[in-house]
């Protein structure tokens, strides 16, 4: 470093890191050197597996129990932490470096009220204690936009949203305004105009504290707008880096123009072909209403009035954020639970009046594929048994054409008859939902119910699963509903769409009309809230080709 250069931050120099089995130990990361500046956002971007959170976990201390730096320099402010005891980090964790971890759920105590966790940070630094602590704790609290902060600091975090929840963590990461704060995926389980305030908050703080950000994602639109630099990992290694409009103009590396051109948030919006308007109405909803009786006494209404129409072999999408109706929607139109009002139609069949048999043959005709795609697979049955067991449950088909018709499956989604014999845990997630989506298609249904189907795959899989879903539907004729919250994703693959407030239908309409030209003022903050928008130019650019 030359005598004119300031010191950054953070340095990190040649890092690289293993972790170990009973086979010894595996690099995961490899030399991996980049900075942060005083004051600088630096987004650390990159698929599962490709070694983001390892490196940002060794920065502040917190690898895995089979985790181990094999060499290199981690600086901060001059000074290599590198070998540095867990009970010398504690002094600097929360004091100089913080950490705004991704899932709010997990992170904080469920015993312990918020005020509480807040004030152990304060306490354990010796920063306040007492009713100056309480004091601070309010401050804090009110700082990162909580409403009522007095209240809040009484109450335990289930009593919370999640973006409240994430609000509280990052109180607790600038209690001590540390120069360093690591935001790992830090709003990737929030919804889209949760997801834009959380970032608008750490901007915030940043500039009102001068606080270096090191921004983990693999949200290339959520880097494109809130970082000044970019770091490229693929696979442990850095594929490139440079200033962010540097990087996303003239992008060097294949794997970061393939990331650019997967990104929904990034691509070109190309409005699909318009819907033939003979075509049959595969789905009718007619002002569905859906009321909950409440533990107490009195009723919750979910969904109020909802009605749209899907044509044979389109996609409607529904859309809104967490608590407006859209799951709700989906459970009924599944036969799940019968409505409280309204009428559903799905190819000519009443969906209301169904019972026992003709109920469970229904469910040939309508399938789901769920949003998690670790939990909706039996962990104890062989891929070839989650795939055939739809054929058991719904006809007597022989053993062998059964398993014919599995392996058929298993190959249309993409999959190499090799995992047929392997076991969920065994697959990564983009494989996981190829075997949900094989599943949902054995007994070839008219329609599939996709409830947030994408959102827990990188960006790079999602595009992947996106394609096959396209495919599947041209190849097979199928009707789609397709439940989201992500307007970035619904633009690039339906037709028509129904946008949901409050269990209220506040937009609906073809996709290309409600995106130009949204009657609501929610639709327009969904829109708004879209991330990579802070590159317009790039829009249309030889990145979309690439890859």
């Amino acid at each position: 470093m030359s005598a004119h250069e300031k010191q950054p931050v953070l340095d990190v120099e040649g890092l690289s890191i293993s972790y170990g089995d009973d086979g010894g130990f595996t690099p995961v990361v490899h030399e991996v050197s980049f900075r942060v500046a005083s004051g600088e956002v630096v987004a650390l971007v990159g698929e599962s597996g490709s070694g983001k959170t390892s490196t940002a976990q060794a920065i502040i201390g917190l690898l895995a129990g089979n985790g181990r730096i094999d060499k290199g320099a981690i600086r901060l402010n001059g000074t290599d932490i590198v070998g540095w005891s867990q009970k010398r980090l504690d002094t600097i964790r929360g004091a100089a470096i913080s950490l705004i971890p991704q899932d709010p759920s997990s992170s904080l105590n469920p015993v312990l009220t918020i005020g509480a966790q807040v004030r152990e940070i304060l306490e354990l630094h010796g920063r306040a204690k007492g009713r100056e602590a309480d004091r601070r704790v309010i401050e804090l609290l009110e700082h990162v936009g909580l409403s009522q902060p007095e209240l809040r600091a009484r109450q335990y975090p289930h009593e919370l949203s999640g973006g409240m929840k994430q609000r509280v963590l990052i109180a607790i990461a600038i209690a001590l305004q540390p120069a360093l704060i690591i935001a790992d995926e830090p709003t990737s389980a929030l919804d889209v105009t949760v997801q834009r305030r959380i970032l608008d908050l750490i901007d915030d703080l940043r500039r009102e504290f001068g606080t270096s950000v090191l921004l983990v994602t693999h949200d290339l639109g959520v880097a494109a707008d809130r970082s000044d630099r970019l770091v490229v990992l693929q696979g442990g290694r850095i594929q490139e880096q440079g200033r962010t409009a540097d990087v996303l103009a003239s992008p060097q590396s294949p794997y970061t123009r393939k990331l650019l051109s997967d990104a929904p948030s990034l691509a070109p919006a190309t409005a699909r072909a318009p819907v033939d308007p003979v075509a049959d109405d595969v789905i009718v909803v007619d002002n569905l209403v859906q009321d909950f009786r409440l533990s107490g006494a009195g009723e919750f209404r979910a969904v109020g009035g909802v009605s749209f129409t899907v044509k044979g072999g389109t996609t409607h999408a529904i859309v809104g954020e967490s608590g407006s109706g859209k799951t709700t929607t989906i459970r009924a139109l599944a036969g799940f639970q019968s409505p409280t009002d309204g009428a559903i139609r799905i190819d000519g069949q009443d969906v209301k009046a169904l019972r026992g048999e003709t109920l469970r043959q229904f469910r040939r005709t309508v399938q789901l594929v769920y949003q998690n795609p670790f939990s909706s697979l039996d962990p104890r049955q062989t891929i070839s048994q989650v795939v055939e067991e739809p054929l058991l449950n719904f006809s007597t088909v022989a053993r062998r054409e059964r398993l014919e018709r599995v392996a058929a499956i298993i190959d249309r989604v993409g999959l190499p008859p090799a995992v047929l014999t392997r076991r969920p845990h065994a697959l990564s997630g983009g494989q996981r939902q190829r075997v949900a989506i094989a599943r949902a298609l054995i007994l070839e249904p008219k329609v599939v119910l996709l409830d947030e189907a994408v959102s827990a795959l990188d960006v790079t899989v999602q595009a992947q699963i996106l394609d096959l879903l396209a495919r599947l539907q041209q190849d097979f004729g199928l009707t789609y509903l397709f439940v989201s919250h992500d307007l970035a994703v619904v633009r690039q693959i339906a037709d028509t769409v129904s946008v949901l407030k409050g269990g209220k239908q506040v937009d609906y309409g073809a996709v290309r009309d409600v995106f130009a030209r949204p009657l609501s003022a929610y639709t327009q903050e969904l829109l708004d809230a879209i991330p990579g928008k802070r590159l317009p130019a790039l829009h249309g650019s030889d990145f979309h080709q690439a890859g």
